[in-house]
C-alpha cells in the first residue's frame, strides 16, 4: 500500500513540526521525529501517510484546505463510527486520536494506524485470476452484509443520526448540496430532484450506512481475498442500508474508462471471475438474511443522483482552487453523466 503514496501535493503542506510535537503529547508512544507523504487517492479529504522514527507507520486524515461546502468533510463523524466499531465484526483500522484543533495544521484531523494491504482502484481486478476476482467481490459484500447488522444501539451510536426518515432527508441533503456547487445546469439532475421524492419507498429500514461503500474504500489482506479494514467513513449516518447496495453496485452501470472509479459496464464477466450485479445483489441478500431486495431500482437512481451531486461538488472545488486531488476537474465532469444514469434507473432502463 505505501505505493499509493507520493510527495505532498501542492497546497497541502502541512507543519511537521507542530504535529510531531502534538503527537509526542497525545499519541502513547510516539516519539522523534516523523517523515510525512500523501496517499494518492481522496477527493475528499486529504489522507498522509506518517512513518515515526522509531519506524511506526499511522496514517493521518484530515479535512482539505480552503471554504467547504456545509455539512462536509465530517472526519469527526469518521473517527467516531470508526471508534465505535471497534468492538464489532466489522473489520476497522484502530483509531488512535482525534484533534478539533485546526490550529495544529489548519484543520481537524484523526490519526489510525497504517494497515499493510491491497486496495483494488480497478473494480475489473486486472492483476488476479478469476477465482480471486470472485472471492475478491464474495468477501465485499460479506462485510457491507456485516456492517448492516451492527446493533447501532449496542455500539452506542443512537445519536449518530435519526432513525427514520433518512432517504427524504438524503435527497433534500444533497438537492441543497447541488444547488450550493452547482455551476451549469444538468437536466438530468433537475428530473431526479423532482422523481425521488415523489416515489419514496413506503418501508422503512435502519442501519449503520456507510454512504461510500466500494471496492476502493476496502484494504484487503496482502494475499487473501480478506478486508482488514473499511475506509471513508465520512458520509456515514444511520441510513437505510440498501442505499449502501445500490451505490456499490454502481459499477457494473459504469464504462470501464469512468475517471477515477472505473467500471465493469461491457466487460465480459464470466471470463473475469466477477459476479454479475444479480449474483452480487443475490449474495450479499443471502449474507443480510434476506429474502429479496425490494425497490431496488428506486436505490439506484437515488444512488446516482448522490454521486452526481458529489461530483458536482468535486468540480465546484476543482474551479475554485482547493481540491484534494489532482485530478478532481476531470472527476467533476461525471456529475451530468452520473446524473443521466440515475435518471434512466428511475425509468427502469437499468438492468441487474
Amino acid at each position: 500500500m505505501t505505493s499509493q503514496v507520493t510527495e505532498i501535493r501542492a497546497g497541502h503542506e502541512l507543519d511537521s513540526g507542530r504535529l510531531a510535537a502534538y503527537l509526542g503529547r497525545h499519541l502513547d508512544g510516539f516519539t522523534g521525529r516523523l517523515a510525512i507523504r500523501q496517499f494518492k487517492g481522496g477527493q475528499s479529504n486529504p489522507t498522509f501517510l506518517i512513518e515515526a522514527g522509531d519506524g511506526r507507520r499511522y496514517v493521518l486524515r484530515k479535512k482539505p484546505p480552503g471554504q467547504l461546502l456545509p455539512s462536509a468533510h465530517m472526519i469527526e463523524r469518521e473517527y467516531r463510527v470508526m471508534h465505535a466499531l471497534q468492538s464489532t465484526n466489522v473489520p476497522i483500522i484502530r483509531t488512535h486520536l482525534l484533534c478539533e484543533d485546526a490550529s495544529i495544521i489548519g484543520t481537524p484531523f484523526y490519526v489510525m494506524d497504517f494497515a499493510d494491504g491491497r486496495v483494488f482502484r480497478d473494480p475489473s481486478l486486472p492483476d488476479m485470476t478469476p477465482a480471486e476476482r470472485r472471492a475478491i467481490y464474495a468477501a465485499m459484500g460479506e462485510v457491507m452484509a456485516k456492517l448492516h447488522a451492527v446493533d447501532w444501539r449496542a455500539a452506542r451510536l443512537e445519536s449518530f443520526g435519526k432513525p427514520t426518515g433518512y432517504v427524504a432527508r438524503q435527497i433534500a441533503l444533497w438537492t441543497r448540496q447541488y444547488e450550493a456547487a452547482k455551476t451549469h445546469p444538468i437536466p438530468a439532475f433537475d428530473e431526479l430532484i423532482h422523481w425521488l421524492p415523489a416515489n419514496l419507498p413506503a418501508a422503512e429500514a435502519t442501519a449503520i450506512a456507510h454512504g461510500d461503500f466500494r471496492l476502493e474504500n476496502l484494504i484487503y489482506h496482502p494475499t487473501e481475498p480478506r478486508v482488514l479494514g473499511v475506509l471513508d467513513w465520512e458520509l456515514a449516518t444511520l441510513g437505510h442500508p440498501l442505499a449502501d447496495v445500490a451505490y456499490n453496485c454502481m459499477i457494473w452501470h459504469l464504462d470501464p474508462s469512468t475517471p477515477n472509479l472505473g467500471g465493469l459496464a461491457g466487460r465480459d464477466l464470466a471470463a473475469l471471475g466477477i459476479p454479475t450485479e444479480a449474483e452480487y445483489l443475490a449474495g450479499y441478500a443471502n449474507a443480510a438474511g434476506l429474502q429479496r431486495i425490494e425497490n431496488y431500482s428506486f436505490f439506484l437512481a437515488f444512488a446516482f443522483f448522490r454521486f452526481a451531486s458529489i461530483a458536482q461538488g468535486v468540480y465546484a472545488r476543482a474551479l475554485a482552487g482547493n481540491a484534494s486531488a489532482p485530478n478532481a476537474l476531470q472527476s467533476g465532469l461525471l456529475a451530468a453523466p452520473l446524473a443521466e444514469l440515475g435518471w434512466k434507473a428511475a425509468q427502469g432502463e437499468l438492468e441487474s
